[in-house]
Order: C-alpha cells, then sequence, then structure tokens
C-alpha cells in the first residue's frame, strides 16, 4: 500500500493535486487498488481525446498505416551464380533508393522466382516474387507479382501483394533488370 504526504513511518512523496482531488481521495489517506484501477479507467477514457504535436489524436499517430505507391527500378551485376540460381546486386532507384540484391532462380522452362533486398538509408525491405518466364536469342524476360514480407529500421511495417513484379536478363553476362511496382503500406 502506498501513503501519500509522508505520514509518520512512510515514504515522503509529493501531493498529487488534482489526481486525489479527481478520485475524491484526501492526501492522507492509502491509495487503494480501486482508486488506482479507476485512475487507469479516467487515463484509458480520455487517451483518444488527447492530441499530438499535428494536432491528431496520438492514438490516430500510433497506429495509423500510412499506404503509398511504390515503383522501383533495379539495374544489377551478377555476382555469382550457382545452378539456376543468379545472386545479382545493384543500384534501386525511384520511390526508394539504395543497394537492391536479387536471387533469381530459374525454377522450370517457364517460370523464375525470385528473392528481393533493398537496402535505402535507414533499414531495408524484402520481398519475393514469382513470374512467367520466357528465353529469346540474346534477353529472357519475365513478369509476375511480387510481396513485400518485411522490413527494417524505418521501413519495419513495410507490407505489400499483389506488386507487379518484371525485368530483363541479358544473357550474354547475367545481368539483370528489375521494375517492381504497387501499393504498399507500412
Amino acid at each position: 500500500m502506498l501513503v501519500l504526504n509522508g505520514r509518520k513511518g512512510a515514504p515522503r512523496m509529493r501531493h498529487l493535486g488534482w489526481f486525489s482531488r479527481l478520485l475524491s481521495v484526501p492526501r492522507w489517506r492509502v491509495a487503494t487498488p480501486t482508486a488506482i484501477a479507476a485512475l487507469f479507467g479516467v487515463l484509458a477514457a480520455l487517451g483518444p481525446l488527447v492530441r499530438g504535436a499535428s494536432g491528431a489524436p496520438v492514438a490516430a499517430l500510433a497506429h495509423g498505416a500510412r499506404t503509398f505507391s511504390l515503383r522501383e527500378n533495379g539495374s544489377l551485376h551478377m555476382t555469382s551464380k550457382h545452378n539456376f540460381t543468379l545472386n545479382e546486386q545493384g543500384s534501386a532507384s525511384g520511390t526508394i533508393t539504395g543497394t537492391i540484391y536479387v536471387h533469381l532462380s530459374i525454377v522450370s522452362t517457364s517460370r523464375v522466382s525470385a528473392e528481393v533486398n533493398i537496402y535505402p538509408r535507414g533499414g531495408s525491405i524484402s520481398g519475393n516474387g514469382t513470374a512467367n518466364y520466357h528465353r529469346g536469342s540474346k534477353t529472357a524476360t519475365f513478369s509476375g507479382s511480387a510481396s513485400i514480407t518485411r522490413g527494417t529500421g524505418t521501413y519495419a511495417h513495410a507490407r505489400g501483394s499483389g506488386l507487379s513484379f518484371s525485368g530483363t536478363i541479358t544473357r550474354s553476362n547475367d545481368a539483370i533488370t528489375v521494375h517492381m511496382s504497387g501499393r504498399v503500406s507500412d
């Protein structure tokens, strides 16, 4: 139990002013669990009315998801190759700029899958994609869909699905270009 205003033998506490008046508890009385629960109930009820610096309710600031259009382009070069997987690195430009890594796997004569990681300033964004694959004489093309599955730092809550995912593979040096676009929330 907590004793207010330093009754003999108890720790000294500053008076709580409007808190004790709000609860109709004299300052010298013992704060009961019921009074503490009532205080938390009042604070919880008033919480949505509290406004942040922007004027928006604090609850909206804390939990509001922002949705934006993502348009990314990447030009990558091969760093390694293992069987039918190309490991690529390059630069991402568009909505987000940074280093991009793609692990592109040719899973059949007509399908590819990819893991895409972008490292902009302040965090990272990762996702997966699958696409139809068509092999030509000098280039191969792919087109399909992708999802953003995780992020870190500034992008910790980034998520998106049904994003457009396409690109080309230059067969002479296995360099790839990647295009990704769609709606993302964070």
